[in-house]
């Protein structure tokens, strides 16, 4: 039997399916999660259940969204698990979370993300995160880098300054690509990223926050000077708190939010 045939289910290049196979980071994970019953439980990407089984016997009911389709007939006729999932067959990126959340049940979303959808995935998750209380995530070890990284560091990014808005961002673990059928190339880690109840710095325009972000992560080796001149001045940064001769990679969160800020406030 060759490798990629793991339970009678070839795995996909173009869903980006690795399978998670080592029983020990499993439970790891599933720790991790620590999945309770009366939980509003949402696995994106269930695949062939390596955590949907040990999650699903923990709690009575759990929510799967999955896009492929013969993934979704064998769920929904899984001998053990039928019973207490709800299936739900679609794209995870097109999905309107909010639909499955309600005040007094904020959505627990965890998943082994395809590593192909991960970061258009996470910007369309954040703008959930009112619905959401906590969400853990099998991504490539660099992702979570990058969502963790601080000012300053070559990982430091969009990502990371839009993940940091949104969500304490809390490292779990490190998974060896041997945990994987087929063995994924790269190293991966799971990450907890945990919505703010109160932004701490919030945005008057997310459009502005991106924006900056962008414009400043596009364009690194320019000081923040440069990457801005055709928005604010040197004293404008200045009386911002923002030295203009840094770079845009060793601006803070904080940094940043009254950059976008300051540019609604003052732009049409």
């Amino acid at each position: 039997m060759s490798s990629h045939v793991h339970l009678g289910h070839r795995a996909r290049k173009r869903f980006g399916q690795n399978f998670l196979t080592d029983p020990y980071i499993i439970d790891s994970i599933v720790s991790a999660i620590n999945p309770l019953p009366g939980e509003n439980l949402v696995e994106i990407g269930p695949g062939l259940g390596a955590l949907t089984e040990p999650v699903a016997r923990e709690v009575d009911e759990l929510k799967v969204l999955e896009l492929d389709r013969d993934l979704v007939e064998r769920l929904r006729q899984h001998p053990t698990l039928a019973d207490k999932l709800k299936v739900f067959e679609g794209d995870a990126l097109k999905f309107d979370f909010s639909v499955l959340a309600s005040p007094e049940k904020p959505l627990r979303i965890f998943g082994n993300l395809p590593y192909n959808i991960s970061t258009p995935l996470m910007f369309h998750l954040f703008s959930f995160s009112g619905a959401v209380k906590d969400m853990h995530f099998m991504l490539q070890k660099e992702v979570v880098n990058r969502l963790a990284a601080g000012p300053n560091c070559k990982a430091y990014g969009r990502l990371t300054v839009m993940a940091q808005y949104y969500c304490k961002v809390l490292p779990v673990l490190e998974v060896p690509p041997g945990s994987f059928t087929p063995a994924p190339k790269v190293d991966s880690a799971v990450v907890r990223l945990i919505p703010h109840k109160e932004l701490p710095h919030p945005a008057t325009s997310l459009k502005w926050l991106e924006r900056v972000c962008r414009e400043g992560f596009n364009q690194r080796r320019k000081t923040v000077r440069n990457c801005f001149k055709a928005l604010l001045d040197s004293h404008t940064l200045e009386s911002l708190g923002i030295d203009p001769s840094v770079r845009p990679e060793s601006l803070t969160l904080a940094q940043f939010v009254k950059l976008a800020n300051w540019m609604h406030a003052n732009t049409q």
